[in-house]
């Protein structure tokens, strides 16, 4: 097939890029379960678990080949057949042109991004959502909405000679996305719109204290969103080289301007800069650097974090005077911070840094790459939102997403899982006896 061989130091980055992504979604329910109240933690942290083996499952079983397959040619989906990963082991990776690294490998990271994708919406939902309905919406999702999608921006198709083959649609038009800000965060923060309009507002939404049960917990979270988003970013350059430098550099100083800038609105709107906010915005700078992380000047990335802080800080606000209860704040972080960061690729993105990079606006390219990201945003937020909303709707027609009125009061820790996050009894004795 190609006589490329396998590169030792390219497979390891991998290897290694493919561990920090997953631990993502752990952080992930460590910085959701932080924020929700004490009688939720476990059931906020249990979604993000249950989608990791729900979504690893289906991966192994048709979902690679429906993302990344390409013997149907076809724009919108990958190949309508079992993945066949066991035929694939001495394989090397073909998507767009050959890497030195197994398919494997390949297969094993893109996997990360599919699970933390629907792991993300679980935050709109917080505090209201039965557990069972929630995995049979995961794993319909994931089959209708996140593998056809990744398709459409992630696959460069099958490259033999001069002749590609399977090429998603999004990606053949040119559209920029290094790590994911429309397949993944636009993808989850449509919907996560469509699903908090679905299940309405929690009991007692703002007349009760709902405020963040564990804030050591959330920055926790954070942290360990921070620290596994190098992978993310950093190992889409699918090797050890520069542009995984560049990505990994940008990361870290757009993710500091976020938390700048989200702190920077808080001081001027409310006189206090929290430690919530920090988590906030960093994972608001995070989310917007993901799409230009390799298209992009370290202080163009400084400029995108900056203000995916503030304007994520800014669309939080929002959802009050829409009456929209997102629990934890994914429209505003994650839609906001993804329509951001794919616009500023129009915008800042440069072939001085990358190759095969495109000149945005302020780079002499005029508005040709913006209109490609307006394109991928557009149609990425619409195809999610639209789906989302017809699924939401008939999963709560028949076997119903959200609990009972009398679950939510008393906890869906205790109504879905039987367990609670702290146990309190007055039972619990120390010392020797």
């Amino acid at each position: 097939m190609t006589d490329i061989a396998l590169n030792s130091g390219d497979t390891a980055w991998m290897l290694a890029s493919t561990a920090l992504v997953l631990l993502m979604t752990p952080g992930l329910a460590f910085f959701y379960g932080g924020m929700v109240r004490t009688k939720s933690a476990l059931n906020m942290m249990m979604m993000s678990f249950i989608t990791i083996g729900i979504v690893s499952t289906l991966w192994v079983i048709y979902g690679f080949e429906l993302a990344f397959g390409y013997k149907a040619d076809s724009p919108w989906y990958g190949n309508l057949s079992l993945s066949g990963l066991g035929g694939m082991v001495n394989d090397l990776t073909n998507n767009g042109g050959v890497y030195p690294i197994p398919v494997l490998v390949f297969a094993a990271f893109q996997l990360m991004f599919a699970i933390i994708t629907p792991a993300l919406i679980s935050g709109a939902i917080a505090d209201r959502t039965k557990f069972t309905a929630w995995a049979v919406f995961v794993a319909i999702w994931s089959t209708i909405v996140y593998f056809p999608v990744a398709h459409w921006v992630f696959a460069f198709g099958n490259k033999v000679g001069d002749t590609v083959t399977g090429a998603g649609f999004l990606a053949s038009q040119g559209v920029q996305d290094f790590a994911g800000g429309t397949a993944v965060h636009i993808n989850a923060g449509a919907a996560a719109l469509a699903l908090a309009i679905i299940l309405g507002k929690r009991v007692g939404w703002r007349k009760e204290s709902m405020r963040p049960h564990s804030l050591p917990l959330v920055l926790l979270g954070s942290g360990l969103l921070w620290f596994g988003w190098f992978g993310f970013n950093a190992g889409s350059a699918l090797a050890a080289n520069g542009t995984a430098g560049l990505a990994l550099l940008n990361t870290q100083v757009a993710t500091a301007g976020g938390l700048v800038g989200w702190l920077l609105i808080e001081k001027i709107r409310n006189g206090h800069a929290t430690s919530l906010g920090a988590a906030s915005g960093a994972v608001a700078g995070l989310v917007a650097i993901t799409p230009a992380c390799a298209f992009v000047a370290p202080w163009a990335a400084v400029v995108i974090g900056l203000f995916a802080g503030i304007f994520c800080a800014l669309a939080v606000g929002l959802k009050y005077k829409f009456g929209l209860d997102d629990s934890l704040d994914v429209v505003g972080v994650h839609l906001v911070g993804g329509i951001w960061g794919s616009l500023a690729v129009g915008l800042f993105g440069t072939q001085v840094v990358n190759s095969v990079g495109v000149d945005g606006l302020f780079y002499g390219g005029g508005t040709a790459l913006l209109t490609k990201q307006a394109l991928g945003v557009g149609m990425v937020a619409l195809y999610s939102f639209l789906v989302t909303l017809v699924l939401g709707f008939i999963i709560e027609k028949t076997i119903g997403f959200r609990v009972s009125k009398d679950a939510e009061v008393e906890g869906v820790d205790l109504s879905e899982h039987a367990e609670t996050a702290y146990e309190m009894s007055s039972s619990s004795r120390g010392g020797l006896f």
